[in-house]
């Protein structure tokens, strides 16, 4: 009987773990799991482009079925571009010729493990010599067939041509990558692998040292330097960019670019990232042109731009795309009793059965709700279309108001163990749950954890890895987590331990984790692939308020779900929430990818290491004058600035955005004048008789006569309804029941049930008080100066919390009325604090982060989330259908009722005078010329949209750097680090230009001050650490609210560089630049007790700031510290107190494991 492929793979597995050879000096231990291969049943096919050089292109999607190209030409745009990221929503199952090639090639891939494969080649090339690497030989290395984009960007980078790839996440472009470095080991060459993230750089570190073996792959990430003269180095973008600085475009001994052929940079997207862009444009303008770049990125909407900046800076470039995933997406809506599609049958629109109409239906008629999966499967095997046209007339008769809308989208959220139920009967875990807050992935956690989701053997193997971990790590378990983790659920976020996210993360791979909540930030890059991806909310809290996920955000989480080799297809569940439905989903999904956007911006160390050359240059023994460097003049420097991404693409791009501008903007000035008074008066005139016209014009009059009175009553009565509001929001022995009412930016109502906890001034919470007093958005308007009324209420701000758990902080406009019933505001047991202390005691743990939803000349309304202790209050606060009209308090004030009446009666007699006007003799006509102006106020509104965006754009390629490099140039000469002229560089130049941080010039004035020179270890630690704390934040919880204070000699020390940090940033601002200083001695304390030997748990002890973000700030502190010993022209007692501070503080469970 002839042996299978399986066979075979399966007989592979008995060889010995482990092996020692002759490419690699040290003998390494591998695990490996038998995996089925699926993921070839989708082959990609494409054809070469070649547009004109320094840039070639290949798509690697181009040779679909020429049918299909033609059937979809009459799409909308923006459908097309979410269906080429993620389309086949359901994937046919019907076998194909691929899978016999497929089972045909696997044959050849019967030669033990990778890491044999390679030293195979690497021993060919040395034999036979380096003529015989191709991409067949490359591809040999893997047991599987590889990609058509990846066999596209092989060959291109053995071309010699430097490369960029554009893929969806979890397609497979760290292959590439690794193929590169097969190529470059066997070369004897070296080659260095960038990434964003020192967990990433971890991680990476782990992979290539199970193919390469540990002789041949170092790590440099700040913090830690292993083997750093390996062939295969894998290190943080920051380090290389200072590497780069020493050599800016030569090969140099000095530079550590020695031997180096290739460089790649591992998530080239975040060049677009605000804060730290700038280093991956650096990198691509300094980076020595006999170096090949490889460039990781995932979909964007601008690839071509990016190999064309690329390949005109540093030489050939090929551009590689696909939008095609190996393992097919279903993308799917969570409701509260059910999980359907949220596309239809084409992937190009919304299921139609999550149209609110639809749900509107559903829940008159009371029916549950039935999954119709199974039926539309065997739909479409029969070829017959799933249609809900037998819905369609009942759909179009009813339209729903905005209260609808908003009760509808409310009844319909589900809550979290409604949509894991669904997965685990699915089949669809295990699952990453994306939660947009520490609270939240925490507060999921609990809320799930007794539900069981591992069987016994594999609760076993949990309990076993957990009691391993607790004998290495015993500070490094987070015991609130435990219970979930043993049931198969985690939390996985920037407040854990990184020792305890990497357990996290390790579970999770081996299948013992089945769900894990997580922040966003497990979208960039950790090896987490799941079978599914939850988003649980499709906006998230920044510092701008409440804003709306973009698609790169959307399709980067997304791009978690669907393990290559394991799953035939990924899921992606985005989840209904009260104010986001599966409208606002899919038109996230469709609006189409955000190009890479230029962040390039000026830095102290950029100025220096360009003007000084980055050389440290001391007084001669035989001269007191200054040397100078060989740095660039300042003709040289620009021209390196002026070729940043911004510069390139605002060369092409903004010149015909600006074109288009201007075009737009004289047509909309053409329109508005069609629309003036004027213009209508003069259209009717000539389409009317005079007698008509006279008769129309006289009643249009009356009509705006009658519209100023009825605005003036409308703003009567709210004068009246404040007044009478005003004593009904005193203190009492109850916490009335209330309903908040606004309307969103979209026009849509939304009506809000509350419990009222009273007027801000009246309340302990003095985080809120503090806020409103000193933040210009709380700023209260008086009333019209012009009113007739010269005593109107002075509005005031009020707080109040939502049914849905929500704080809302308002004035008395936002209030719709006031209910008789409400909270007794008792003690619960006799002696116990009233429920108003209580509330006012939770509000003020809050982190204040309000969203604003609306605004009015008399106050805002503001929200922010409540947490775990509020959520049994909210729970109490009745539904608005539980109030009758007679409780409403509101009423019962005669002066507002009679207000409200004669706006009533306003309101009636101005669409009396509309009515009239409609049957006059020449309304038809007069009614035309009116449509006419409505159809031009439509367009000119799209116009401006266009505008809009245009603006935006351009705003946003708008290249500044030139302009802030002087800036900062004028600030370094001014502090006398550096004379950008003559190009002598001063010590502090020295010191700064050595240096790694947000402000390198700040910085080394500290570290160069005589004061810390006396300091003891600890209490230097504690300085460094309020010089880069930024960021951290204090998040007490319950009694968790200590932390440790600085010893009186860290206080006056950070008082004494207060003074001269004021005068930086003095000199700053006179020249326009806005970097920040960081000084903060809110958690030197902290630090300071840490290198005094503290434990972790006792250091930990009713500790108000997270596990992650004290271990972060000692990771900060550590990485500074490090520096001092290495830096030019620093006091030697220091450096020696430095190194020890380092030693002390880098201990588990926050000391830098790399392997």
């Amino acid at each position: 009987m002839a042996i299978t492929t399986k066979t075979k793979l399966i007989l592979s597995l008995l060889q010995p773990h482990h092996h020692t050879f002759s490419l690699f000096q040290t003998p390494t231990t591998f695990s490996f799991s038998l995996l089925p291969n699926r993921s070839l049943k989708f082959p990609l096919s494409f054809s070469f482009k070649s547009p004109p050089s320094p840039i070639r292109t290949f798509n690697a999607d181009d040779d679909e079925d020429e049918e299909e190209e033609i059937d979809d030409e009459d799409d909308e745009e923006e459908e097309d571009i979410a269906a080429d990221e993620y389309d086949e929503v359901v994937v046919s199952g019907e076998a194909s010729d691929e899978d016999e090639v497929e089972v045909e090639e696997l044959g050849r891939y019967d030669d033990g493990f990778k890491w044999q494969r390679v030293e195979k080649l690497c021993n060919e090339v040395r034999e036979f010599g380096v003529g015989i690497i191709d991409v067949d030989e490359l591809a040999s290395v893997y047991d599987f067939r590889i990609d058509k984009f990846q066999r596209q960007a092989i060959q291109a980078f053995l071309r010699g041509s430097s490369v960029v790839v554009s893929a969806p996440t979890s397609s497979g472009k760290t292959l590439i990558a690794e193929a590169a470095a097969v190529a470059t080991v066997a070369r004897g060459r070296r080659l260095f692998y960038t990434t964003p993230l020192k967990a990433l750089s971890n991680q990476k570190f782990r992979e290539f040292r199970e193919t390469f073996g540990d002789s041949n792959v170092g790590l440099l990430t700040g913090d830690s330097a292993v083997n750093k003269d390996a062939q295969v180095l894998i290190m943080t973008t920051e380090i290389l960019r200072n590497m780069l600085y020493q050599s800016v475009g030569n090969v140099s001994s000095g530079s550590g670019l020695v031997n180096v052929d290739v460089i790649v940079l591992d998530e080239v997207h975040y060049l677009s990232d605000i804060s730290r862009g700038t280093v991956w444009e650096e990198i691509v303008i300094y980076c020595p042109k006999a170096v090949q770049l490889i460039c990781l990125s995932a979909t964007v909407a601008n690839p071509d731009e990016l190999a064309g900046w690329i390949g005109q800076i540093h030489g050939g470039t090929e551009l590689v795309t696909s939008s095609k995933r190996p393992v097919p997406l279903n993308w799917h809506f969570s409701l509260k009793n059910s999980l359907l599609p949220l596309l239809d049958d084409k992937g190009t629109q919304m299921n139609r059965k999550l149209s609110l109409n639809y749900l509107k239906l559903q829940a008159a008629e009371a029916k549950p709700y039935k999954d119709d999966w199974p039926r539309k499967r065997n739909s479409r095997k029969r070829g017959t279309r799933t249609s809900y046209d037998i819905d369609d007339r009942m759909l179009e008769q009813r339209s729903l108001s905005k209260n609808d809308i908003n009760a509808i989208r409310r009844s319909q959220v589900p809550q979290i163990i409604d949509t894991l139920w669904h997965l685990q009967s699915r089949d669809m875990l295990p699952a990453v749950w994306f939660i947009f807050s520490r609270k939240g992935c925490d507060a999921a956690v609990q809320y799930v954890e007794d539900c069981k989701l591992l069987d016994e053997c594999e609760a076993s193997e949990v309990l076993l890895a957990l009691k391993r971990f607790r004998i290495q790590y015993p500070d490094a378990v987070r015991e609130t987590a435990v219970k979930g983790l043993l049931q198969g659920v985690a939390a996985h976020h920037a407040g854990c331990l990184p020792l305890w996210k990497a357990f996290i993360e390790e579970l999770f791979q081996r299948g013992l984790v089945k769900v894990v909540f997580a922040t966003e930030t497990l979208a960039a890059g950790i090896n987490m692939p799941a079978r599914t991806a939850v988003i649980s909310s499709l906006s998230k809290r920044s510092d701008t308020g409440r804003t709306l996920l973009t698609s790169n955000e959307l399709l980067q989480m997304a791009g978690r779900a669907g393990r290559r080799g394991i799953d035939e297809s990924g899921h992606v569940v985005l989840v209904q929430t009260p104010n986001e439905g599966a409208e606002e989903c899919c038109k996230v999904l469709f609006s189409g990818l955000e190009p890479l956007v230029s962040q390039f911006t000026a830095s102290y160390g950029m100025v220096l290491n360009l003007l000084g050359g980055g050389k440290a240059l001391r007084r001669s023994n035989t001269s007191d004058e200054m040397k100078t460097s060989s740095g660039k003049t300042l003709d040289e420097a620009r021209k390196l600035i002026e070729q940043s991404f911004g510069n390139y693409v605002s060369s092409s791009v903004m010149l015909a955005a600006k074109e288009e501008l201007n075009r737009i903007e004289k047509e909309i000035q053409l329109l508005m004048s069609e629309i003036t008074d004027e213009a209508i008066d003069r259209k009717s005139r000539k389409a009317l008789s005079q007698r008509q016209y006279k008769e129309i014009a006289e009643l249009q009059e009356n009509l705006r006569a009658e519209k100023r009175i009825r605005a003036e009553l409308r703003r009567q009565k709210e004068t009246k309804r404040i007044s009478a509001l005003k004593p009904l929001l005193e203190e009492s022995e109850n916490l009335p029941f209330l309903c908040l009412q606004y309307r969103d930016s979209d026009g849509v109502q939304h009506s809000i049930p509350a419990v009222f906890l009273g007027k801000v001034d009246s309340l302990g919470a003095l985080k809120l008080k503090n806020m409103i007093g000193s933040v210009d958005s709380f700023a209260l308007n008086s009333a019209d100066a012009d009113s007739e009324l010269n005593e109107d209420p002075v509005p005031s701000y009020h707080v109040a919390l939502g049914s849905d758990n929500s704080w809302y902080l308002f004035t008395e406009k936002w209030i719709k009325t006031v209910y008789e019933t409400g909270f007794p505001d008792v003690p619960l047991v006799q002696g116990d604090t009233r429920p108003r202390e209580i509330m006012s005691d939770l509000l003020d743990k809050e982190d204040m982060k309000w969203d604003n939803l609306a605004n009015s000349e008399h106050g805002g309304l503001w929200v922010t989330e409540g947490s775990l202790e509020t959520w049994s209050w909210s729970l109490n606060v009745p539904g608005l259908s539980s109030f009758s009209e007679n409780e409403e308090v509101l009423l019962k004030s005669q002066a507002y009722r009679d207000a409200a009446e004669q706006y009533k009666d306003q309101r009636s007699k101005v669409a009396r005078l509309k009515k009239k006007i409609s049957r006059t003799e020449g309304h038809k006509e007069y009614n035309k010329i009116l449509d006419a102006v409505k159809f031009i106020e439509e367009k000119i509104k799209r116009m401006k949209t266009r505008s809009k965006r245009l603006t935006n754009r351009i705003e946003q390629i708008e290249p500044s750097g030139w302009k802030e490099f002087m800036q900062v140039s004028n600030v370094i000469r001014e502090t006398r680090a550096l004379d950008i002229n003559t190009h002598v560089i001063y010590p502090l130049g020295e010191t700064a230009s050595a240096i790694r941080g947000e402000n390198e010039l700040w910085l080394a004035m500290v570290l160069r001050s005589k004061i810390l020179a006396e300091l003891k270890p600890a209490q230097l630690a504690a300085v460094c650490a309020g010089l880069v704390s930024e960021g951290i934040k204090v998040r007490p919880w319950k009694n968790n609210n200590y932390i440790y204070e600085p010893s009186a000699t860290v206080v006056n020390i950070i008082g004494l560089l207060d003074e001269q940090r004021n005068a930086l940033l003095t000199i700053q601002e006179k020249h326009g630049v806005t970097i920040s200083c960081c000084l903060d001695s809110q958690f030197c304390g902290m630090v300071e007790a840490w290198a005094s030997g503290l434990t972790w748990r006792e250091i930990m002890m009713d500790c108000a700031m997270d596990d992650g973000d004290l271990a972060r700030l000692l990771r900060r502190t550590i990485d500074l510290l490090a520096q001092i010993p290495n830096l030019p022209d620093i006091d030697p007692l220091l450096q020696k107190n430095a190194r020890a501070a380092c030693d002390v503080m880098d201990r588990p469970p926050i000391s830098e494991l790399a392997g």
